[in-house]
């Protein structure tokens, strides 16, 4: 079995990384799920470019207090971190941890409510 991944996803990770970005995960699957997702992609190994990944055992993805404990454990201030989603009520709890939040629209995923959080339609947007 292979993890899929969008397309744009790959080139984002690499530019981050050569940008000396600190490239982490949160989602409600294991950290194993997820490592074993990016280390078995159909784009190849992409766990090499993830320095962290986090799952529910940091508190629910609707919890401020969840996104203050991981910029806590990547020892950053909230304001020095970028979550991204495709989720608003995620991103609702992140900002009001204090974080820089950005909405990724993608074709398929389920529609969300307005919000106040700044438009993408893909990773290619975000640190160019």
């Amino acid at each position: 079995m292979r993890g899929q991944v969008f397309d744009d996803v790959p080139r984002a990770l690499e530019r981050w990384q050569k940008q000396e970005k600190k490239i982490s995960i949160f989602s409600s699957g294991s950290v194993l799920a997820q490592k074993l997702l990016f280390t078995h992609a159909t784009a190849g190994d992409l766990s090499r470019h993830i320095s962290h990944y986090f799952d529910t055992t940091a508190g629910s993805k609707t919890d401020k207090r969840s996104y203050q404990k991981i910029a806590s454990v990547l020892q950053l201030s909230p304001s020095e971190i970028v979550f991204i989603s495709d989720v608003s009520i995620e991103l609702d709890a992140a900002k009001s941890a204090g974080m820089h939040t950005l909405l990724c629209l993608r074709a398929g995923n389920r529609p969300q409510p307005a919000s106040t959080h700044m438009l993408i339609q893909t990773l290619d947007e975000v640190f160019p």
